[in-house]
């Protein structure tokens, strides 16, 4: 079973290689459902480490439903990263009514031509998720990441296991929401193919609190970081 792990710096991505992860996605800002990384850290990435990445492209956070000038920005990213040598690419974009905007997410994978596409969790606002599920068939995407349209993977198992059967062999479904060393094993014994999981850890790195705040909700100088540790105890398991 490949265990993909949500990778938001180069240092997450190092413990994934050094734990034995099969691939990464590569995004910072976990904390707002992951952002495209700089130029700078994928390049780092790709030249410093050999694991298989796939870069997420989500321009901001908000929503799923981009401006002209927001998909331009994304276009241009696959452009990089196709001549960067990434491995796959991972996004998708929504309509307004909250169905996959078929267009647009054509447009991304057409310009993804040599590269893996995943269709990432933005299907998990999908009103509908037999007919969007449908639309990622006849677009072709190479996956669909989602957590069943729950909060976590495990209380969406339900769904992502009809979509499993659904989708056959035309498209990978890839749990990911929640999965741990705790439930990891549960979804090799469903039959998926692959997990996606963070595998992270909390740390403060301020001694003090600061006197003004710059990351509102978010703690201040508490840094989530992918533990070499828990990836390692997760492909223990799934061994």
């Amino acid at each position: 079973m490949i265990l993909e792990v949500c990778a938001n710096s180069f240092e997450s991505a190092l413990a994934a290689q050094e734990a034995g992860a099969h691939r990464i996605e590569l995004c910072t800002e976990l904390s707002v459902g992951g952002l495209t990384p700089s130029y700078g850290l994928i390049e780092k990435v790709l030249t410093e480490l050999t694991i298989p990445v796939h870069v997420l492209l989500r321009p901001r956070a908000g929503n799923f439903t981009y401006t002209e000038s927001e998909i331009d920005v994304m276009l241009k990213d696959i452009e990089l990263c196709k001549k960067l040598g990434v491995a796959g690419i991972v996004s998708g974009v929504l309509s307004n009514d909250f169905s996959v905007d078929v267009n647009q997410t054509r447009r991304l994978l057409n310009a993804s031509e040599s590269m893996d596409f995943t269709f990432h969790r933005a299907f998990d606002w999908c009103a509908n998720p037999s007919k969007s599920l449908e639309d990622l068939l006849k677009l072709g995407v190479t996956r669909l990441l989602s957590s069943g349209q729950e909060t976590t993977a495990t209380a969406g198992i339900e769904l992502l296991v009809a979509l499993k059967n659904r989708a056959g062999s035309a498209l990978e479904v890839m749990p990911g929401g929640g999965i741990n060393e705790s439930n990891a094993l549960l979804f090799k014994e469903y039959g998926f193919e692959s997990i996606h999981c963070s595998a992270s850890e909390k740390v403060q790195t301020l001694a003090s609190k600061p006197k003004v705040p710059m990351q509102g909700t978010v703690l201040e100088g508490v840094l989530s970081t992918s533990s070499k540790t828990k990836i390692e105890q997760i492909l223990k398991l799934l061994s």
